[in-house]
């Protein structure tokens, strides 16, 4: 078989069904069923240009070729159903993609599941000051340390007062309403392959919420790779680890290049990228399309990271000190 032809998954599924893949401190991700594999894909994007497509592209070329195009609907065809273990707070997030169909575990007719995502004392992560939604950076493990035993104590005590309801015959869907949003709950979950991408490119992505992205890590590293290794490999190149250029961008890169040309350089600074900067958004203090484009650039190879060589320039500074 060509090694450009994608061998069925079914033994790989019936390896990999039913296995808990472990996530945070309780959590799990695990595969229920499969419908498709690679060649689901294929089949399904030469019904629309013909059988015989196939003497002019290879299964990888065609996959590579829908996913390069954004023709979505092949994708469509083949299906994943995952049974997840997950604190409410990160089901929040994650339930907001509406394009599956879910089943989640009733803590009206059951009691809820005595589990609770703790934080240890070094995993307690500070205000981004620049993403109201975002974090960054630590806090100090002696802050930590307090953080995590009065977590402790908070949540012991939540389900303490939530068993004692229902021991005094409290109806379930009334006892369970302080209980924490670290509490787990559980759920299944039925997607098609190409909303299941889009699930994994957003939160995997580095901007993402730390705990979900562990979740969307186990997924597609662990559950889609091994399934959809032609779509997989295709999805990394062209979604996950590709730079998407707007037309300011592209913009702002003609004049970069053109005024680094000009002076002979490989790569300029801060004052070149501001001097060919988009007009609208030279006025404004803060814009965060310009913080992206800048990034973009500084991943490109076509800026410095003024901030990452002042830090390189600092330890070499403190190297020489110690070597003298």
């Amino acid at each position: 078989m060509s090694s450009n032809v994608s061998p069925s998954n079914s033994q790989r599924v019936a390896e990999l069904r039913w296995q808990k893949l472990p996530v945070l401190d309780d959590g799990f991700v695990t595969l229920v069923d499969c419908m498709g594999d690679d060649s689901s894909v294929v089949e399904a994007a030469r019904v629309s240009y013909g059988a015989g497509t196939r003497r002019v592209s290879d299964d990888r070329g065609l996959i590579r070729y829908l996913m390069r195009h954004r023709h979505t609907t092949p994708f469509e065809m083949a299906e994943i159903k995952l049974l997840v273990r997950v604190p409410m707070d990160t089901w929040r997030q994650w339930i907001r993609h509406r394009s599956a169909s879910v089943n989640e575990y009733s803590t009206r007719y059951s009691v809820a599941i005595d589990a609770a995502q703790a934080t240890p004392p070094d995993a307690w992560r500070s205000q981004s000051a620049s993403n109201r939604q975002g974090s960054e950076g630590l806090l100090d493990d002696s802050v930590g340390e307090e953080l995590s035993r009065s977590e402790a104590e908070f949540q012991q005590r939540a389900r303490e007062l939530y068993d004692q309801r229902l021991q005094h015959g409290v109806a379930r869907e009334q006892a369970r309403k302080d209980l924490p949003l670290s509490t787990y709950t559980e759920a299944y979950w039925k997607i098609d392959l190409h909303n299941l991408l889009h699930f994994l490119a957003l939160r995997m992505d580095a901007h993402a919420q730390w705990e979900i992205r562990q979740y969307a890590t186990v997924i597609g590293e662990q559950i889609v790779r091994p399934l959809f290794p032609l779509v997989w490999e295709a999805f990394v190149d062209y979604r996950l680890e590709a730079m998407y250029l707007t037309r300011l961008d592209r913009g702002v890169i003609e004049r970069l290049v053109e005024r680094l040309a000009t002076s002979g350089r490989a790569r300029g600074g801060e004052a070149d990228f501001l001097a060919v900067q988009d007009v609208t958004w030279q006025a404004q203090k803060r814009n965060r399309e310009r913080d992206e484009c800048r990034a973009k650039l500084q991943r490109l190879g076509l800026l410095v990271d003024e901030g990452q060589a002042a830090v390189n320039v600092g330890a070499e500074t403190a190297a020489e000190g110690i070597d003298s």
